[in-house]
């Protein structure tokens, strides 16, 4: 039985990832870990309003996903696929990031 490809989902994450802020967000998140978007803005240095329109898109193609902790909202890649789709583009080993 051969596994069914979901082409349309795939389509979608690497759309979500071929824009430079989305792909900096990403990588950022999977080398510095689970992050909120302030701490997003200070590394990046977008500000919090345009990092927030990029982490909904990202959040839409299960690229990342969010974790509320109080007041707060953490974000981190979503699983080890988007980590090795990021690996093979900055030519790093996955094993690196923090999931």
């Amino acid at each position: 039985m051969e596994k069914e490809i979901d082409y349309e989902g795939c389509a979608a994450l690497l759309k979500a990832l071929s824009h430079p802020v989305r792909l900096r967000i990403v990588h950022g998140l999977l080398t510095m870990g689970c992050r909120n978007v302030s701490c997003l803005e200070r590394s990046i240095g977008t500000s919090q309003s345009c990092i927030s329109q990029h982490l909904q898109k990202l959040r839409a193609a299960g690229a990342v996903s969010a974790e509320r902790s109080g007041n707060e909202v953490y974000y981190h890649a979503a699983s080890p696929r988007v980590a090795r789709l990021v690996a093979d583009l900055m030519e790093e080993e996955a094993e690196i990031y923090v999931l």
